[in-house]
This record gives structure tokens, sequence and C-alpha cells, in this order.
């Protein structure tokens, strides 16, 4: 099995370099952030403590120098491994002052008074540490602005560059050779929690750091949704059972699913699963530099004629990366241009009655040209084990 390769130094001194001028154009004196994906994309700094919510994580980046980490003493080591040099410490947790007053005089020495401090503010975004310690941090700098980063994390992070798309399609390569073997986990009997749990063994025999999500269903002719946890019902003989998983290679994530019928398919299954095949290749034939993400919606939904709201899942797909799901949406309303280096999910969802659905799910990368698959493409037929 050959690792993909890591994303090195002067890619991270690059990305810090395109934000600092994206910054300049938007009139921001420093970026503050403060969410694992965002301080990944920055430094390479990743580990599981992020599960710890009594430590926030901080990283500042100004308008011109090098980039300043905020960090809880457990954490100066390994960030200290990273490229980022400049490491700033605190005893954390800390009941009084739980580095709230190191990051208020980074900041104030960073930023001249007047000066706009921009966090990722849109849809998908959120803010990592207490409101106590936000409204404190403010009340410590009346004369600096906090706002808006005008989207310069958004639009940095949607294009990819080739390091990146070699870790999610390792991702996804290791997501196919598990999908490749559900017949030995998955039978009629079969508790539907020992195939989750099974199937995550399998993508860690594969070659998967973590399996960070994985949700699915089962039932006759669809299944209920497609965002739940499993229980210890026994699956049937004739039913449809779906897997969708988010493992990681490298920090980064795949994000696609396959569905598979017990026995024989019933005609209903067979005939959506398809479809959902089909409108999949119309995005995929659709995913051109110059498209837009509700171009591709509505790309897919013209394959499937069952109206506009995504057999109410909301989108047909969404941006993949650092995080599970990124911008941007293949929503009607996403109007956002794609561009080579843009890495999606297509997930067309149908009804099959009152209660029922399916879906599918398959990972592509914008190129020059027609998109590429990360994910392997499923068969216009049911599977069946």
């Amino acid at each position: 099995m050959t690792p993909a390769a890591a994303v090195d130094e002067a890619e991270f001194r690059a990305r810090c370099r395109r934000a600092q001028a994206l910054m300049a154009q938007e009139g921001l004196s420093a970026l503050m952030l403060t969410t694992e994906a965002d301080i990944a994309y920055l430094t390479g700094f990743r580990t599981r403590f992020w599960e710890s919510p009594t430590r926030p994580w901080f990283l500042l980046l100004p308008h011109e120098g090098e980039p300043v980490a905020v960090v809880p003493e457990i954490g100066a080591d390994l960030m200290g491994r990273t490229w980022v040099e400049d490491v700033r410490t605190w005893p954390a947790p800390h009941y009084t002052d739980d580095g709230v007053g190191l990051l208020g005089a980074s900041l104030s020495d960073m930023v001249p008074a007047g000066g706009a401090i921009g966090l990722p503010s849109g849809q998908g975004t959120h803010l990592r540490m207490p409101l106590d310690d936000w409204a404190a941090l403010r009340e410590r700098l009346p004369d600096r602005r906090f706002g808006s980063d005008a989207g310069v994390m958004r639009r940095l992070r949607m294009v990819k560059s080739e390091a990146e798309i070699a870790l999610i399609a390792a991702a996804c390569a290791t997501a196919n050779r598990a999908f490749a073997r559900l017949p030995e986990i998955a039978a009629a009997g079969v508790p539907l929690g020992d195939v989750f749990r099974r199937f995550q063994i399998l993508c860690l025999e594969e070659g998967a750091d973590r399996v960070a999500y994985l949700a699915g269903g089962a039932g006759r002719d669809g299944y209920t949704d497609v965002i739940s946890p499993a229980s210890n019902r026994a699956l049937e003989a004739g039913e449809v059972l779906m897997l969708d998983t988010g493992l990681e290679r490298g920090g980064y994530f795949c994000d696609f699913d396959r569905n598979i019928s017990l026995g024989p398919a019933s005609p209903s299954a067979a005939a959506a699963h398809s479809r959902l095949v089909e409108a999949t290749r119309a995005g995929f034939e659709r995913a051109r530099p110059g498209a837009t993400a509700s171009e591709l919606f509505h790309a897919m939904q013209a394959m499937l004629g069952s109206g506009t709201d995504g057999a109410k899942v909301g989108r047909y797909g969404h941006g993949l990366g650092l995080q599970l799901t990124e911008p941007p949406s293949l929503h009607p309303d996403d109007h956002t241009v794609l561009a080579p280096g843009m890495v999606l999910t297509l997930e067309p969802s149908v009804e099959l009655g009152p209660g029922r659905m399916m879906v599918h799910e398959e990972n592509i990368v914008i190129r020059d040209g027609p998109a590429e698959w990360l994910s392997t493409p499923a068969p216009d037929r049911l599977r069946t084990v």
C-alpha cells in the first residue's frame, strides 16, 4: 500500500502568502483561526486532542510575516514540530484567564489601533472558544475591529493542491477496498450494528487512519434516512443496505456510500439505484470549470424528475477535504463557480414512497476539461450479496 504524499512546508508557507494577499485586498490586519481544519490548513497541526472541549487553540496570521500559534502548554511540543516557529503557551485549563490575556496581547502587538481582525464567519463555520472568553477578548481590545474574514479561508480551502487531491484520492481508494469486502460482513441475519463495527475494522485494515464518520440504513425498498447510527436489528433478506463512510488518510476525508441488496433486489430498489447512478453521471458530465454548483444540482435533478427538494436532504453534494463537508453545496441557490482543483461529492437522492428513500454518492475533482473520478464509480446494477 503506497502512502500518499504529505503536504510539505513549502505548501503551508504558500498558503499563508495567498491568505495574506487576499487579506490585503479585504483590508484585514490579521486572521484569527480557532478550528481544527483552519489551523491544520495553514500549519499541518493534527491531533485527536481536539476532542477535549476544555482546550481552545488559536492561530493568528498577520497581514505580513509569519503565523503565531497561541496554544495550551500541553500542545507546545506538537505545534513546535510544525513549520510554525512562534508558539506561545499558557497552562490550560486556567480558571481565571484561559489564554485570553496571551491571545489579546498577541493581537495587540500584531494589529494596530483601528485594525481589522477577520474570523471565518459564513455558513459552516463556528467560533471554537467560550462565549465568555470571546466577550473578554473584545473588551481587552476595544480599539480593534473584529469581523468576518470576507471569505478568505473559504476561497483558499475550496481549491485543493495536487498534494491535497492525492490524499483525498488515497482515502477514496481505501474506502473502495473496504466496500469491495462488504460480502465478508453483510448478510441476512447479521445485526446492523455488527455490520457497522466490522466495516470500520475493514477500513482500518485497508489503511484508514481513522473512520471519523459512518452512517447508513437498511430496509425494503429503501431506508428511512441517511444519517442514522446503527441499531441492533438483524438484517433481512430482500432489504437494501447502505453504508456511507467518511474515513481519513493524512487528515483528508473521502465521503461516499454504497448500496447493496441482501438477496435479489426488488424492482423498485433496482430501478432507483440505476436512476441515481445515471444522475451522478449527469452531474459528473456537467462538472467542468465555469459551471456553477447549482447547475450540477439541476443536471442531476433532471435525471430524477422528482421536484427540487433533493428528497428532503437539502442538497445533492458538497465540497470535501479537511472536513467531511465543505463549501460549496450542490444546491439550487449556491452559485459558486467551479474551478480546477475543487473536490466535490455528487450525492443525488430519491424517494421511493412515504418514509423510504435511496441515495448514491461519489467523489470527484474538477480538472481543466472533464472532471476526474476519485471514488471508483458504482455500476448501474445494484450489487447483490
